[in-house]
């Protein structure tokens, strides 16, 4: 895909329209992605309202970004996995789960950052 002849401003340009096509498709075929955007569609306005200064709305917002970018990476391991075939492998079987599991890990920062930020302070 990338054109490895290009530099500067094009290659710039031609990135983030591979970046803006991986949008489209984690958000056509990936259910969670779609889901987790409009968690996000409320919860960012909400943490930049709740935040008390820069840092807690970084954080607040950070936190909530990070499932998108994890959910993105788990959704792409398992479309590379499936590309190989639908038999069962546990490497493969592994790959995935380890995949869920840092976007378990993700929401659980959401969670756990929202709580300190707004009840611990």
């Amino acid at each position: 895909m990338a054109d490895r002849g290009n530099k500067g401003i094009i290659r710039i340009i031609k990135a983030s329209g591979y970046s803006w096509q991986g949008l489209c498709a984690a958000w056509r075929h990936e259910a969670a992605f779609r889901q987790e955007v409009w968690l996000a569609v409320v919860m960012i306005p909400l943490g930049l309202y709740l935040g008390g200064n820069g840092v807690e709305k970084a954080l607040l917002i950070g936190s909530v970004l990070l499932v998108l970018v994890v959910e993105i990476l788990n959704s792409a391991i398992e479309v590379v996995v499936d590309r190989f075939g639908d038999e069962q492998h546990e490497l493969s079987g592994r790959a995935k789960d380890m995949a869920s599991a840092a976007v378990a890990l993700a929401l659980a920062l959401v969670v756990a950052v929202w709580v300190l930020v707004l009840f611990a302070g």
